[in-house]
């Protein structure tokens, strides 16, 4: 199938290339929907070598909207220990709350309830159609959208990226199309491409005028910057914080007052008696 630069994907192209050489990760046998969204909130901004056992362990622990929502804060929030982020574990915490109380304990497969859970924005809720309903709809994560701004040749608003990606579905093809299109992002089309045995070569605007700068990925709508140095961050203050209060309760005045007041108004710990604790 002969392609425009800029014009539509090459879905027979991209198809063959990435079947074969799709990625194996544990929740790609999944269709379970709770299954599915955990697995994408932890993989947020987060390494999919270091969410694999905590997927696994969270599972173990909460395998249902209805065991999360009875769970003390607490112990959602150890088991998230080492993925960071922990207002992600909060909000999956609150979100598997109502669906217990709203929809029988069963994700809802409409996007707009999916958008109403706290926590889930678009990426989450399309990736919860795709991956567990099996619905024909495009997930637009960092590494999808450097592959829509490159083979487009421009930067894309978030509503174009959207539209862009959507056009690009085959039809009844939703799960793996999205599958092997983040796997060409994740692999070939990354920060720093590697372009030549990359499916849509031929087809893609920037590989095809050489490669100009600046690289249209580089602000488009879905991109990820570069994240903010870790060490010595309020980030990796704050988790040393959860890590040390999730084994004892500690002193306040063992902590910065100011990251202890960011977590106390982020819901992640409780000061009483001048003492800092996990919500139980």
């Amino acid at each position: 199938m002969s392609q425009q630069a800029g014009g539509p994907l090459d879905a027979d192209a991209v198809l063959k290339w990435g079947v074969p050489a799709m990625r194996d990760l544990p929740w790609r046998t999944e269709r379970d929907p709770w299954r599915i969204l955990v697995s994408e909130v932890m993989l947020q901004q987060t390494q999919v070598e270091r969410v694999i056992p905590k997927w696994h362990a969270f599972l173990t622990a909460f395998p249902t909207p209805a065991d999360c929502a009875v769970a003390s804060l607490g112990d959602v929030l150890r088991l998230w220990q080492g993925l960071g982020y922990p207002r992600r574990a909060r909000n999956l915490q609150a979100a598997a709350a109502i669906v217990v109380e709203l929809h029988d304990g069963q994700l809802p497969d409409d996007l707009d309830d999916l958008l109403d859970l706290p926590g889930i924005g678009p990426y989450t809720a399309r990736a919860v159609l795709a991956f567990a309903f099996e619905r024909d709809v495009a997930v637009v994560d960092t590494n999808v959208a450097r592959i829509l701004a490159r083979t487009s040749g421009e930067r894309l608003t978030p509503k174009r990226a959207q539209e862009r990606a959507d056009e690009a579905v085959p039809d009844g093809q939703g799960w793996v199309w999205n599958q092997v299109v983040m796997d060409l992002g994740a692999t070939l089309c990354r920060p720093t491409p590697t372009c030549i045995p990359c499916p849509l070569a031929g087809s893609c605007s920037w590989q095809l005028a050489g490669r100009p700068h600046p690289d249209p990925a580089t602000g488009s709508a879905g991109v990820s910057g570069k994240q903010a140095r870790f060490e010595g961050s309020a980030r990796q203050a704050r988790g040393k914080v959860l890590a040390a209060v999730g084994v004892e309760a500690r002193p306040a005045a063992d902590f910065d007052d100011s990251i202890i007041a960011g977590l106390v108004a982020d819901g992640l710990v409780i000061v009483s008696d001048d003492t800092v604790h996990l919500p139980e």
